[in-house]
């Protein structure tokens, strides 16, 4: 290998790893490497809300679909589930 591939190569690697480095969040602080969370943003924080809510209705229907005891209707508590929104 001659000094001018290495030269290449050791530039690629070091391209490939600052990518890798980017992608995963690792920052250089310090003499050394921490991973930095990424901040919630408000797109972040609408995903969650809105998977709480997703969470919530998937309670209620599994509920509905347990408890046929009570002698309510499923269609009433569809339409009750439709209404709330």
């Amino acid at each position: 290998m001659n000094p001018f591939e290495m030269v290449v190569l050791i530039v690629a690697i070091t391209a490939i790893a600052s990518i890798f480095r980017a992608k995963y969040g690792v920052v250089r602080r310090n003499k050394g490497e921490d991973y930095v969370r990424p901040q919630d943003d408000a797109e972040n924080q609408r995903l969650r809300e809105e998977l709480r809510t997703l969470k919530e209705r998937v309670a209620v229907l599994e509920r509905i679909a347990t408890e046929n005891d009570r002698g309510l209707s499923l269609d009433r508590e569809i339409e009750a589930l439709r209404n709330r929104d």
